[in-house]
């Protein structure tokens, strides 16, 4: 007798069904795992003995196999053990094999036989939807499951409690979504004094979602202006949270299946490898880039990354997607993101400043900000300088207006643009391209000559000359003007790359 039971395989985000089969033959005693398993599936053997055993339940004296179909599909996980020990106690007898063909299951096993949480149950409960079955996982994760709705989701605390309930002598409690998790609060933009160009520049980056880069010296507020753009943001929408709570549930990271509809912001440190950056490792898991997705990337001391870790970002900013290419499998991970990036002048900090500027001005300026490479600092929109602030500045009160009201203007902008792309996959006004730009960002005869006048004497190559039409289209859409004009053309010139001050 061959039993089957339903479960999947996570390909970046995309759950693919893989078949579990188990044949109990006449033979020598044994118990072996085939169809590509990583050494988390080959180890299931001993788990689904020791949970059987706890049930009180023995292996029979035979050959026993199980193959994961498609068998030329990698398998990694520990959620393969549930559906193995499915299979194998529908081969037995112990359960019914029939019911369980209406299931997908996922989940690893304690040796005590208790089902205990894997990643990726969101992306399990997505695929039992496109397959019109039920979705059988750890109790733990039924709140998460229960996201992807019309989904019959039956969330087992163990072995015993599952078997009882497909019998029905036990019936488990349905699961409820899980909270819609409040945004934490964060620094209000009115604790930053004087910097009146970075806030500036901050509100367009979020209005239009534009990538911002800040230099300047050291305590001057560049962090504290980073850490502030999540509270100006606009919410995600129910669909943009699901697909961030995607990426979450499939790195492991969806903790009581809450979903929260505040934009990822994601900071990692500067001695962030490749992989960890964009992707990758033994068991390919999305990297900061894309656990930023819809959401925000800050690296500050930018360039203190390795060039190579850097340069990796750039396809990514480009497509809004990276691809992890792996011998046996390739990878795709979304990765929509604004980013934000901070930087000092030159390694001492303080060009420009005769009393602090070290001894090698301005030739320390060129080397520093040359381990960044041209090709990724032409894709960032926004340059903006960030100067000292004076003990005057310092001493004033608080200004008046804070995160609270550059959030509504924010919020403004961003609702023309959704009526504007209401027909189109893009969201913002960073992603326009092709006959949407041309419609929508073209400016006036005066914009349109400044912009001539521009792009010939600051050398702007044809993705910069496009970013700064996207720029210029932003900075109407915050002044309420239907056509880009002279003056939105102007000031997004002038947040163009400048060379190094001497």
């Amino acid at each position: 007798m061959v039993a089957l039971v339903s479960t999947v395989a996570y390909l970046g985000l995309e759950a693919r069904g893989v078949e579990v089969q188990c044949q109990i033959a006449a033979g020598l005693p044994r118990f072996s795992i085939v169809g590509l398993p990583d050494k988390a599936v080959g180890e299931s053997r001993e788990r689904v003995q020791a949970a059987l055993a706890a049930m009180g339940l023995s292996l029979p004296p035979k050959r026993i196999t199980i193959n994961l179909s498609p068998a030329d599909l990698p398998k990694e996980g520990s959620h393969y053990d549930l559906p193995i020990a499915l299979a194998l106690l529908a081969a037995m007898g112990v359960t019914d094999a029939e019911q369980l063909a209406d299931w997908i299951a996922v989940g690893e096993l304690a040796l005590d036989g208790r089902i205990v949480p894997s990643p990726g149950v969101l992306l399990a409960a997505l695929r039992a939807s496109e397959q019109e079955k039920g979705l059988i996982c750890p109790a733990a994760q039924g709140a998460e499951a229960r996201w992807a709705s019309g989904v019959p989701v039956c969330a087992a605390p163990g072995l015993v409690g599952l078997l009882n309930h497909l019998k029905g002598v036990q019936l488990l409690p349905e699961p409820q979504p899980g909270e819609v998790q409040a945004a934490a609060p964060g620094p209000d933009l009115k604790q930053v004094k004087g910097q009146e160009t970075a806030k500036r520049a901050l509100e367009i980056a979020a209005a239009g979602g534009h990538n911002l880069l800040m230099i300047g010296p050291p305590g001057t507020g560049k962090s504290l202006l980073a850490a502030c753009l999540p509270g100006i943001l606009p919410e995600l929408t129910p669909s943009e949270a699901l697909e961030v709570s995607m990426v979450a549930s499939v790195a492991g990271e969806l903790e009581g299946g809450r979903i929260s509809r505040s934009r990822p912001f994601r900071s990692p440190h500067h001695s962030a490898s490749m992989a960890a950056l964009t992707g990758g490792g033994l068991r390919v898991r999305p990297g900061e880039v894309s656990m930023a997705h819809l959401g925000v990337l800050f690296l500050d001391e930018l360039p203190e990354f390795q060039r190579g870790v850097l340069d990796s970002l750039r396809q990514p900013l480009e497509t809004g997607e990276v691809s992890v290419a792996r011998a046996n499998a390739h990878v795709t991970f979304p990765a929509r993101v604004q980013l934000v990036a901070a930087m000092n002048p030159c390694r001492c900090g303080h060009l420009g400043d005769p009393a602090l500027a070290c001894s090698r001005a301005p030739r320390c300026a060129a080397d520093y900000q040359g381990k960044v490479s041209g090709p990724l600092l032409d894709r960032i929109d926004l340059h903006v300088e960030v100067d000292s602030v004076s003990a005057a500045d310092l001493a004033l009160p608080p200004s008046a207006e804070g995160s609270a009201e550059i959030a509504a203007r924010v919020a403004s902008a961003r609702a023309v643009q959704t009526k504007r792309l209401r027909d189109t996959k893009m969201r913002s006004n960073a992603e326009l391209e092709g006959e949407t730009l041309e419609a929508h960002a073209t400016p006036d005869e005066a914009g349109r000559t400044l912009l001539l006048q521009a792009a010939e004497a600051m050398k702007l190559s044809a993705r910069s000359y496009t970013r700064m039409l996207r720029v210029a289209r932003t900075v109407a859409d915050l002044a309420g003007a239907e056509q880009i004009g002279r003056i939105h053309v102007a000031e997004a010139l002038s947040y163009r790359r400048k060379p190094p001050r001497a």
